[in-house]
């Protein structure tokens, strides 16, 4: 659906137009905005950017703030976690479905000003919404949405901050504003006061690209796609020891085995299965006692693990866990912003102590202050590194204690 190749077609408006585009915005101009506000709750989709959260609830807040002058909506693609990189593809080979997305949830919010916000790392995603949205502002579906909003509708391309943290909604929304992406405090929430003030909606890639489909074929239609209680498809980002690693579109509800053993083509040669990072770094980890675990939000939680962003990195015996888990420490303190001092002196901290015992420096005390900083740190910044840093080393203490103990036994 999402990455069908009909409408891989990169700018080729007319391409994409051909093969159906556009049909769900012209659904979606003759429905009310609390209509299309409800088949998208009828539908279940959730916020596909790791959060899960349900998207029909964002929505309904911001189309709650009527007396606004100006609403925002920001198109996230920061996606710089190690692991991820569905909105790339879906940005660079796809942006018009994105755009098409966008713009039904402004109709059904009374959003007049979208952003599309992407690493500026991404050069081809950059270069094909640059392009996609100019040929959107000479088309009659723009002029459409324009007619049936009563106002101009503002399209733009910004480059992100480029850090990690810029992914964090309030962090884009100062990136928006011009300034360094340091994570406010909540409330306000955004769909109260977001960018200079307005009412501002932060949406993921994925989640909007779904949009457009479940106008055109309805709500049953898209939880029909999903397995067991699960609702409509997931990109999966397969990396690390598998043969065919890639971005994998299936059923929401997919089970690892079949993700790994199916899709990616199983174990490089040699190789057996040991973990997986879900989520990219910033969750847990699952084992191969997971295999049979459903990919949705709620299975994986039950797991101890969590969905997140649909990353999975696949590592192989032979990997240690303890020289991974610092490697991921290593990025998120790298990337704290600084703003909060638990965050900036905690992943500092976590950092040192795994360094240490992954090279048989440490001892039974480093190991010991791991599981109190796990304790206490959780919660303690605006945003949620530290907790990522936190759950990868609590979920590794907790699945592969015995490796930290061979790491800090005397040799």
């Amino acid at each position: 659906m999402l990455l069908h190749e009909s409408i891989r077609v990169g700018a080729d408006f007319d391409a994409w137009h051909t093969a159906g585009g556009g049909e769900g915005l012209q659904i979606a101009l003759l429905e009310t905005p609390d209509k299309l506000i409800a088949q998208i709750e009828q539908a279940g989709l959730r916020g596909l950017g790791g959060s899960g959260y349900p998207t029909h609830k964002k929505w309904r807040f911001l189309a709650a703030q009527q007396d606004a002058t100006d609403k925002y909506l920001i198109v996230n693609g920061n996606e710089d976690e190690p692991g991820t990189f569905k909105d790339r593809i879906l940005l660079s080979e796809t942006p018009h479905q994105v755009i098409e997305g966008a713009c039904i949830c402004a109709l059904a919010c009374g959003i007049n000003r979208i952003i599309f916000y992407i690493n500026p790392e991404q050069h081809d995603s950059l270069e094909q919404m640059r392009k996609a949205v100019a040929q959107w502002e000479d088309s009659e579906l723009y002029f459409s949405l324009a007619k049936q909003m009563g106002k101009p509708i503002e399209l733009s391309v910004m480059e992100s901050s480029g850090h990690y943290i810029g992914g964090e909604e309030t962090a884009a929304i100062e990136s928006v504003e011009g300034n360094f992406p340091f994570p406010r405090g909540k409330p306000p929430f955004p769909a109260e006061s977001g960018v200079h003030g307005y009412p501002t909606l932060v949406n993921n890639t994925e989640t909007l690209a779904n949009v457009p489909h479940i106008m055109r074929h309805g709500a049953d239609w898209f939880q029909a796609l999903g397995i067991g209680a699960a609702t409509g498809t997931k990109i999966y980002c397969l990396s690390g020891d598998v043969l065919r690693p890639g971005a994998y579109e299936l059923p929401m509800g997919t089970p690892l085995e079949q993700l790994i053993f199916e899709h990616g083509g199983g174990m490089l040669v040699g190789k057996e299965l040991k973990a997986v990072f879900t989520g990219g770094p910033s969750n847990t980890i699952l084992t191969p006692k997971d295999l049979d675990v459903p990919l949705d939000f709620e299975s994986v939680t039950a797991r101890r693990s969590a969905l997140g962003t649909g990353a999975m990195i696949v590592v192989s015996e032979g990997t240690g866990i303890v020289k991974r888990v610092t490697e991921y420490v290593n990025f998120f303190a790298d990337s704290s912003c600084g703003q909060c001092p638990p965050c900036k002196t905690g992943t500092y901290y976590i950092s040192l102590l795994l360094s240490k015992i992954d090279t048989g420096q440490g001892s039974q005390a480093d190991l010991e202050s791991l599981y109190d900083l796990c304790k206490v740190l959780p919660g303690a910044g605006r945003c949620h590194l530290l907790d990522g840093a936190v759950k990868v080393l609590e979920s590794s203490l907790y699945h592969f204690r015995d490796e930290y103990m061979q790491a800090i036994e005397p040799r």
